[in-house]
């Protein structure tokens, strides 16, 4: 055997054994702190958090090494009141929660966004109301949100303070997000709907409701909200993201996946993969409600750094004590986990 030939066995061989050496600190280094995760949602089937059905379904938090649990409940305040509890770590839910918890005293932080405009729309029922002309024909009347507290329900406050009314001038009644939604509607039980699709859609392509503004279409949302209003989002307590961070680098490369899935996919991609119960039994009905929210979901789980601002105008609209809160509006957010995620599934 020629001298040649014992070196290029020599480096190969010490190649090999220096990479086996590195590979116990590069997996150390990217151990998954919590492999089981339970995660909040108010309103799973909600194209709202689309991308989150879509990971789950792909099986892309598996991919991860991740073990997911998400929980559902009918609204985003209840599923933040879950991780608040203990009972889950991490809230798929609006992002301007994050604002409300900070001025709270209790951190929270969104670490990869799902929507970029809040795809919520305000609508009056053609039953109750067929002579509607202004928001401020809604005062004294009942308006369905998801849940009380949730992001439907500031939205609709939003609305309203641009037409001069405060939420104590309506009542809200807590709809869910499916079909007790529709049915309230149709039963004349609310004269207004602050909701997402499918829900719109159905109610829309029906007859029952006129609408009034619509942010599924991110043009609009920013001349409603005067800027970037992020959507859903994860967010956690910080001191989850700081003491699983790569736990959080998981879940955010299975979100960016899906985001990026959902941009390259058809009509018929979507219903393939969803379950069935989504489609509320009508599968043209969600093809159609997809089409008009796509362009509301975020292509790549950025959170745009003018957001918070954003939300906080939206909030400090309808709470005295949020217009009057000193916030730290860098520190409800962090892009650092997406960038990441970005390099690794270009």
């Amino acid at each position: 055997m020629s001298k040649t030939i014992r070196r290029r066995e020599f480096l190969a061989t010490s190649a090999a054994a220096m990479a086996a050496a590195a590979l116990p600190s590069l997996a150390a280094a990217q151990a998954i702190e919590k492999k089981k995760v339970t995660i909040a949602v108010g309103g799973k089937n909600l194209l709202y958090y689309l991308p989150l059905t879509i990971a789950e379904q792909l099986k892309y938090f598996g991919a991860e090494g991740l073990d997911v649990e998400i929980v559902d409940f009918a609204g985003g305040a209840k599923a933040l009141q879950a991780v608040v509890g203990g009972s889950a770590d991490v809230v798929s839910g609006a992002f301007e929660h994050t604002l409300n918890m900070q001025a709270k005293g209790q951190p929270m932080r969104a670490f990869v966004l799902q929507g970029r405009a809040p795809q919520i729309v305000l609508a009056v029922s053609t039953k109750t109301m067929p002579d509607f002309k202004t928001v401020a024909d809604l005062k004294g009347k009942k308006i369905g949100v998801t849940a009380p507290g949730s992001s439907t329900n500031i939205m609709a406050n939003f609305v309203l303070a641009k037409a001069g009314l405060k939420p104590a001038d309506v009542s809200y009644v807590g709809v869910g997000a499916s079909q007790g939604a529709v049915a309230a509607m149709r039963a004349g039980q609310i004269d207004a709907i602050s909701n997402l699709d499918p829900v719109i859609t159905i109610l829309s392509r029906a007859g029952d409701i006129k609408i009034v503004s619509d942010t599924r279409d991110p043009a609009e949302s920013e001349r409603v909200f005067g800027g970037p209003m992020p959507a859903a989002c994860l967010y956690a307590p910080v001191a989850f993201l700081e003491k699983n961070p790569n736990t959080a680098q998981a879940l955010v490369n299975a979100m960016v996946r899906a985001n990026k899935w959902i941009q390259q996919a058809g009509p018929s991609d979507i219903v393939k993969v969803v379950p069935e119960s989504y489609l509320l039994g009508d599968r043209a009905i969600y093809i159609d409600a997809f089409l008009k929210a796509k362009a509301a979901l975020s292509p790549d789980g950025l959170i745009p750094d003018a957001g918070s601002a954003t939300a906080l105008r939206a909030l400090a609209s309808v709470d005295e004590s949020m217009a009057k809160a000193k916030l730290d509006l860098k520190a409800n957010y962090t892009n650092e986990f997406v960038r990441k995620a970005l390099a690794k599934y270009k």
